[in-house]
């Protein structure tokens, strides 16, 4: 299995789409799974606050895991990993017009009638995958 498919699984599992992501490339980077998936749990659905995607999230998570730099002086690897997360943000953007879980879903799911609304219209499970899906296609191009 590929990274896509192993996200996509994981999310199919009940995993928010920042574990899926990280998850999936984690074994790439000598990152135990377990470890990964609770590294990830805070960023689904916005970071909770429906901000940010969780798969745009778990994705820079990936990049800094590839280009993330591990020595305060180390501006080389900084600029490197600026770089790539702008690249794939750009990318991300222009599949979907937005990062914002919001706008992507089309509510607020950190809000009560949010996440009703979400529930009662399938949302998560209807669009997140595609958002998983893209976000695992630009990694596997960007790293």
């Amino acid at each position: 299995m590929n990274a896509t498919d192993i996200a996509l699984a994981l999310q199919k599992e009940g995993f928010s789409c920042s574990q899926a992501v990280l998850a999936a490339f984690c074994n790439q980077f000598g990152v135990d799974k377990n470890i990964a998936l609770k590294i990830g749990s805070s960023f689904g659905g916005g970071m909770h606050l429906n901000q940010t995607c969780g798969a745009v999230t778990g994705a820079l998570m990936v990049i800094g895991l590839k280009h993330g730099r591990i020595k305060a002086d180390d501006i080389a690897a900084k600029m490197k990993n600026i770089e790539v997360a702008t690249e794939f943000a750009k990318k991300f953007k222009e599949r979907h017009k937005t990062l914002s879980c919001a706008e992507l879903l089309g509510c607020d799911i950190s809000t009560p009638a949010g996440l009703q609304k979400a529930k009662d219209n399938n949302l998560i499970k209807q669009f997140c995958p595609d958002y998983v899906k893209s976000a695992c296609e630009i990694l596997e191009e960007l790293l």
